[in-house]
């Protein structure tokens, strides 16, 4: 998994059938260099401009390809090393997402992630799931989140009370599993995005390391005011987003600390106004991603929650990896012909299928089926 925050490739070594989590292996960070990243975030800001419009720039994305690829290996050759003896039977993969667009009344929204699945499944020399998205934008969904499907299999040991997984990346997302085993998901809104932008704008590092700077900083309550003023927090899911529907730009001439303090508290706020759309109330939110390990940002969410705010590890999970784990998992339901979206969790018109097998070439399949 590599995900809009562009800090690093994650990978974990899950035994799945699709359907239930079995063991555990191990896990691995590869983190990308200045320059990687720089590559990145340039491919990322020439979709953007691209937007859809004419013919898709596949040729000025060459080199992004060319680093998701060698930085995948590299991950992939450090999991392996660690895993020793263990069969790896199946990779998931999710791709560089540089540009996600979601559906509008009568018209099916867009998304691109970046991957040559093909030539990654011939790198590794095992066969990789892939494109996970695209089926569910084409029928109609939002395409995103995806995780739900692995938030449910977690969440199972506390059926009969409404749990809420909240995943704290670039965008924040939630998964609530309800008592009556249904699951409901979507984009609350801005996590660290906004964050991690406005720090790197003025040249004060790539993220604020501790919530540093958040605390040294006011909150401008006009200006969040503002921010949460808007027809987003109130719409009905299913909803998402693309990493920059919420920008740096929101806090523009406050100061470096006064604009991480209130893009901190905004991204508090609309994680609890994505929470406050549900039919129940929940027992306990799990916080996972990168986010956790911002002490501002936990604070926030406390009090602006009436329910106890843990992390993934105070639960007993991987917060690191739990997306990548997400898409082993999702790799193995797409490979078992099991579906991976919802309509309560991507309004897609029923329970939809996706992922594309990318084979080793003259290699039989060692991939479970059923």
């Amino acid at each position: 998994m590599s995900g809009t925050s562009l800090d690093a490739v994650d990978v974990a070594l899950i035994q799945t059938d699709g359907r239930r989590i079995y063991d555990f292996g191990p896990t691995v960070e590869r983190p990308y260099s200045a320059a990687e990243r720089k590559i990145l975030q340039d491919a990322t800001d020439l979709a953007r401009e691209w937007n859809w419009v004419g013919p898709r720039p596949d040729h000025a994305f060459k080199e992004a390809h060319r680093i998701i690829l060698d930085t995948h290996f590299d991950a992939w050759q450090a999991l392996t090393e660690k895993a020793g003896d263990l069969p790896i039977a199946l990779v998931g993969v999710h791709g560089q997402t540089v540009l996600h667009r979601r559906p509008k009344p009568g018209k099916i929204g867009a998304t691109l992630q970046l991957l040559d699945g093909e030539a990654l499944a011939r790198r590794l020399k095992c066969p990789v799931v892939y494109d996970f998205r695209s089926a569910d934008v084409a029928a109609g969904g939002e395409g995103a989140p995806l995780a739900p499907a692995y938030h449910r299999a977690l969440m199972a040991r506390w059926s009969g009370e409404t749990s809420v997984t909240l995943n704290l990346g670039g965008v924040a997302n939630i998964t609530a599993f309800l008592p009556d085993g249904e699951i409901i998901a979507f984009d609350t809104g801005p996590a660290n995005g906004p964050i991690d932008e406005w720090i790197e704008g003025h040249g004060a590092g790539a993220y604020d390391q501790g919530g540093r700077l958040a605390a040294a900083g006011q909150i401008h309550q006009g200006v969040l005011t503002q921010l949460l003023d808007q027809s987003w927090f109130t719409e009905p899911p299913p909803k998402s987003l693309d990493r920059y529907d919420f920008s740096a730009s929101l806090v523009r001439g406050l100061s470096l600390e006064d604009g991480a303090a209130t893009l901190t508290a905004f991204s508090a706020r609309a994680v609890a106004a994505g929470i406050a759309l549900l039919p129940n109330s929940p027992v306990r939110v799990i916080a996972c991603g990168g986010g956790r390990h911002n002490p501002v940002l936990m604070q926030n969410l406390k009090g602006a929650l009436s329910c106890p705010v843990l992390t993934a590890e105070q639960v007993g999970w991987r917060g690191d990896s739990l997306e990548a784990e997400a898409f082993a998992f999702l790799a193995a339901r797409s490979q078992a012909g099991l579906p991976i979206s919802w309509p309560l969790t991507t309004g897609v018109p029923e329970a939809w299928h996706g992922g594309q097998l990318a084979e080793v070439p003259g290699a039989d399949s060692v991939v479970p089926h059923g």
